[in-house]
């Protein structure tokens, strides 16, 4: 159970901070149960939630967390996937999201990033699908990050690129 306080992904909706944990004097809310009060960081969104609920729930990665997959993102491999039907890519890329993982959500990113690299190389742009995608797993990662790091979601990108450069001086200069 979480506590009052706790930093918690709620579903693909994000960064939620709980708030309370009772049973809210809402009408129609099942006065028989316990629920989580919970609050959007990004956003005014308030949500009365089941702590039963069959929604995704899981507390944020801590900062040590955060510098281990940063150190991982180097060698995190991406998959271009490509297919004309949309529907099945859209199904692709859903299945990243609905692992609920960071590490899944880099290796979405930096796969939708190269297929945007080789489809400029051909004179094209990014399917509105791929575009979609990338701002939804950037969204959700940047927001964890942003959170765990204590840092303003928009410096995350900026904070990711340096670290990666820093893991990767450290490890020629171990060579």
């Amino acid at each position: 159970m979480y506590q009052i306080g706790d930093f918690i992904i709620y579903g693909n909706h994000g960064v939620y901070k709980v708030d309370g944990i009772g049973t809210p004097g809402v009408c129609g809310i099942d006065e028989n149960k316990l629920y989580y009060t919970i609050s959007a960081v990004y956003g005014n969104e308030r949500i009365f939630t089941p702590v039963d609920t069959n929604v995704f729930m899981r507390k944020i990665i801590t900062f040590d967390e955060v510098q281990q997959l940063i150190s991982l993102i180097p060698s995190i491999k991406e998959s271009v996937y490509c297919n004309r039907n949309i529907k099945l890519v859209e199904d692709h890329y859903q299945e990243y999201l609905q692992a609920y993982d960071c590490r899944d959500l880099v290796e979405l990113i930096k796969s939708i990033y190269t297929k945007k690299t080789i489809v400029a190389e051909q004179g094209k742009k990014l399917g509105q699908i791929d575009e979609r995608f990338m701002r939804k797993a950037e969204e959700l990662l940047y927001g964890e990050l942003a959170v765990a790091l204590k840092i303003p979601k928009e410096s995350v990108k900026g904070y990711i690129e340096e670290r990666v450069k820093e893991f990767d001086n450290a490890y020629l200069i171990k060579c």
